[in-house]
């Protein structure tokens, strides 16, 4: 039996399998921003809250949405964006998508409409992993390793995000993306 699990590399989506039975990760889709050897750091991309960027820090004046970015450390506020030419000191993640940035420049853009929700998403939290335990995931099937586009991930509706992400990928994944939430209802 092969117990070695897929790679992950930064930039990869992680596609929580359909019945995973976590409900931090009920099908979630996580963007891995850093992988090494110490751990994984991750957003949840899919989680909508009803909280707006604006609601929590009184200099924004931005009705853009907060996503739950994963039940680590969820007082922290992080963001990606496919705008590295009006953010200084962006981590680029993959092509066209990127992470932090100066915050003075973001809060800025955003203020003057320049940076808007096709352009960037802000995450309440993170997902993380420590040394070898995504890799553990992995190795149980917990996890589906896809990549994608900025254009795909900033232009998809979240409702939709998990199953279309699924669709893209193919083969017996297209299916996957079509069963139920819960399989008793099936």
């Amino acid at each position: 039996m092969n117990t070695s699990s897929p790679i992950v590399r930064k930039g990869d989506l992680l596609i929580a399998e359909p019945y995973m039975g976590d409900t931090n990760f009920e099908r979630s889709v996580v963007l891995v921003c850093e992988h090494n050897v110490g751990g994984t750091f991750g957003l949840v991309l899919n989680q909508l809250t009803d909280v707006h960027l604006g609601d929590i820090i009184d200099d924004v004046h931005s009705d853009l949405p907060l996503f739950v970015g994963g039940p680590v450390q969820q007082n922290t506020l992080h963001f990606i964006h496919r705008r590295p030419d009006l953010i200084d000191g962006s981590i680029c993640v993959s092509d066209g998508v990127y992470w932090s940035g100066d915050f003075e420049q973001i809060k800025q853009a955003v203020n003057l409409g320049t940076l808007t929700e096709r352009d960037v998403r802000f995450f309440i939290g993170y997902s993380g992993w420590n040394e070898g335990q995504l890799d553990g995931e992995l190795v149980q099937k917990a996890w589906i390793i896809s990549r994608t586009k900025a254009d795909f991930l900033f232009d998809t509706p979240t409702s939709e995000f998990w199953r279309e992400v699924l669709k893209r990928k193919g083969g017996e994944y297209k299916s996957i993306a079509h069963y139920p939430v819960d399989p008793r209802l099936n």
